[in-house]
């Protein structure tokens, strides 16, 4: 395993004092993690130095078309007063599939769990205490070639970067409300769809805000070639409970294929539900709201860990789902989610990973 230099910082930031009043992603922590790539060197030198900002030529290919690509994790304080991830080797496998999409050199996975293990044992003290809070990770890969011209990049630099964060639910679990998109498309199979990088997110911006302006808290995409088969909501992958049966979209190559939706699948089938990874249209859902055998839908990611929906939308149509409730099935599996993510029960799958006391 290669060296990890650790540079520290000789003026720390105060670390906040209400962690009520985190947010998301406006604080961040005293160090990064940086490695470089160079053609014919590889990924190299792999160094923990201070917070600051990237030196970036003008012309850096990233910011001309958009090679790059992220991830999304947390670091849990457990009630142990261990610190905790959850399933990191699946985000790192998921990082190098959205490498392989946008021609970005493999990275060792191995090298990218160690570095950031000794970058949360640097940054333990900045992991917040109170309950549902968290340190948010973001692990990030840019092209840097200061030329312009459309190719793959030659030089990258790969990132972390950590933030303390709120309790997702500040006030509890609420059920949101959801505009089905029938108007915009933001993936198509064959294209980037099922990898994490910023074009796909900037491509949902209109019709998020679109949605805002009617009174809703996310966009539901619909696929992009019929516009009847149902994707992903905004951020999150979208599971349905239908009768007897839980059904979520199957990965088709236009879906981010969600570490927590993963874990979702795994845990209702360990517990006997009936899960289906398969094609749903819209009209379906449609047509079971009428039936009454709608009963649920809750959406999946890792900052909500579950989100239970409350009301969907698609053009006139107003289905209010469980009588605006949380669902039992989508209270069952954020109570057990979150206990095992902040080891507040047994965790039979192996899914947390201790970093440190």
């Amino acid at each position: 395993m290669a060296e990890i230099r650790v540079e520290l910082t000789k003026n720390p930031k105060a670390k906040p004092t209400d962690e009520s009043k985190l947010g998301f992603g406006s604080i961040f922590t005293d160090h990064m993690l940086i490695i470089n790539y160079d053609e014919g060197q590889g990924w190299h030198d792999a160094r923990i130095v201070p917070y600051g900002p990237l030196s970036l030529d003008p012309s850096a290919s990233c910011l001309h078309y958009g090679q790059e690509v992220f991830e999304g994790m947390k670091a849990y304080r457990a009630q142990d007063g261990s610190i905790r991830l959850f399933r990191p080797e699946e985000n790192f496998k998921r990082l190098n599939s959205s490498n392989e999409r946008l021609s970005i050199p493999h990275i060792d996975e191995e090298l990218l769990l160690e570095s950031l293990k000794k970058l949360i044992e640097v940054e333990k003290d900045w992991v917040p205490h109170q309950d549902g809070t968290s340190l948010y990770i973001r692990p990030f890969i840019i092209a840097t070639d200061a030329r312009l011209g459309v190719h793959a990049g030659h030089h990258y630099i790969y990132a972390v970067i950590l933030s303390p964060s709120g309790a997702y639910y500040a006030s509890g679990l609420q059920p949101v409300k959801i505009y089905v998109e029938n108007k915009y498309v933001r993936a198509v199979k064959g294209g980037m769809g099922y990898a994490k990088t910023g074009g796909n997110y900037a491509a949902s911006l209109k019709a998020q805000e679109e949605a805002h302006e009617l009174g809703y808290e996310q966009v539901l995409w619909l696929d992009g070639v019929e516009r009847k088969y149902i994707e992903e909501v905004g951020a999150m992958n979208v599971f349905f409970v239908i009768g007897d049966e839980i059904v979520t979209p199957m990965l088709n190559g236009s879906i981010l294929p969600g570490i927590t939706r993963k874990s979702v699948i795994e845990m209702l089938k360990s517990w006997g539900y009936n899960v289906s990874e398969r094609r749903i249209s819209v009209d379906e859902l449609v047509e079971a709201h009428k039936n009454g055998q709608f009963k649920e839908a809750f959406g999946t990611g890792t900052a909500a860990v579950i989100s239970p929906i409350g009301e969907l939308r698609y053009g006139d149509t107003v289905m209010v789902l469980n009588d605006n409730r949380i669902g039992e099935i989508s209270q069952k599996l954020y109570d057990n989610l979150t206990g095992i993510q902040w080891g507040k029960q047994e965790d039979p799958f192996g899914w947390s990973v201790k970093v440190c006391e």
